[in-house]
């Protein structure tokens, strides 16, 4: 993205040239995205392995396995951005503090209605442009079906396609009051968004840029909607007097398995006649959200090696022997077989801690069953 430096224009062009350190922490959400692709698909056929040109040729089409791709990366970013302003790293944000209110000095006492009404005051804020020009394009698709609305007995642009990152939240009962430091997801989403998108927004409008423009902001979204509330009490002998809450991403592992559920339950999609938004291509088929992934072209066959295809094939693979999903040795191998050995393996056992501060361990040797793919 910052090699044509010349060529580019806006934040995109700040970021290249004078942010370093927020393009280091780009870059980390980058690499954190790949290394978790790989932990979420090792034991599948498409194992998003990035060797031997394999990943450039993946990406060259607009599958299933692209539209990850693309969020996990989206995911990522945001997620070490965000990380890097809770922990003081980048000099431009901190800890998000919109939702404190002060009266005279003193904290205000919030409950879970109106901590709601605060986050939906800062979220119409923040909100981008093209942010509201999807909804308001989503909401016109909706009530434009509402032939299959009413056939289902469901009013048109009701309820379905209104969720907030919110929704998700468990707040406390009784009264509370924001502080700690809440991770700033919407620098997050800010910066990832600059980065990753501006190179499509300069295109004119086709169905491979609005896949990726999905895909990528379905893996925004996965981080800010699986925002946490957590909490501590503050008072005398270990009473809970006054409990102090803020908002904090989860693990990134738990958000890249939601993402691989919705890579497993994604809508292909083809371009309306309008050429700016995209529509099923079955018909009689419910419209994606902004929350799932789509794709457009089907996925190669992963089963053999095809240099076309970026497809490495599972040949020598290992594979469980006794398992029944996607890593058993019948899925794995594509009915092809599998051969069985024994291998020995020197591992770490024994391990005793010294008094300070070493561990030392003994060599042992193990015996470990190893099915591989013919």
């Amino acid at each position: 993205m910052c090699k044509k430096t010349r060529r580019l224009r806006g934040k995109l062009a700040e970021i290249c040239r004078h942010d370093s350190a927020l393009l280091k922490e780009i870059i980390n959400g980058i690499n954190l995205g790949f290394r978790e692709c790989e932990f979420q698909f090792r034991n599948r056929r498409w194992n998003c392995t990035i060797q031997r040109k394999s990943m450039r040729k993946i990406l060259m089409r607009d599958s299933r396995e692209t539209g990850f791709v693309n969020a996990i990366t989206a995911a990522g970013v945001t997620y070490a951005v965000t990380k890097a302003c809770t922990m003081g790293q980048l000099v431009e944000c901190s800890c998000d503090k919109s939702h404190m209110r002060r009266n005279g000095g003193q904290p205000q006492m919030v409950n879970a209605a109106t901590a709601e009404a605060a986050l939906e005051r800062q979220q119409r804020q923040q909100l981008p442009l093209e942010e509201q020009q999807y909804q308001r394009r989503q909401r016109f698709l909706n009530n434009g079906s509402s032939l299959t609305d009413l056939g289902r007995n469901r009013k048109p642009g009701g309820k379905r396609g209104r969720r907030k990152f919110w929704d998700n939240i468990k707040f406390p009962q009784g009264e509370w009051e924001w502080g700690g430091c809440s991770d700033n997801v919407n620098f997050g989403l800010r910066h990832s968004r600059v980065f990753l998108d501006a190179k499509q927004r300069q295109r004119r409008s086709d169905l491979g840029t609005l896949v990726k423009l999905h895909n990528n902001n379905a893996g925004r979204l996965a981080i800010r909607d699986a925002m946490r509330l957590e909490c501590k009490c503050h008072g005398l002998s270990g009473s809970c007097t006054v409990k102090t809450c803020w908002l904090k991403m989860p693990p990134f592992r738990e958000v890249a398995a939601r993402l691989r559920e919705r890579y497993d339950s994604a809508r292909k999609v083809a371009l309306r006649n309008d050429g700016n938004s995209l529509m099923p291509e079955m018909p009689h088929t419910r419209q994606a959200n902004k929350y799932q992934l789509v794709f457009a072209d089907d996925s190669p066959d992963f089963c053999t090696a095809n240099p076309k295809t970026g497809a490495l094939g599972t040949q020598d693979r290992e594979c469980n022997a006794t398992s029944y999903g996607y890593d058993s040795c019948d899925h794995l191998c594509c009915s092809r077989g599998h051969k069985h050995r024994v291998v020995a393996e020197y591992t770490n056992c024994k391990c005793v801690f010294k008094w300070c501060c070493e561990v030392t361990c003994e060599k042992c040797l193990e015996h470990r069953e190893v099915n591989t793919c013919l």
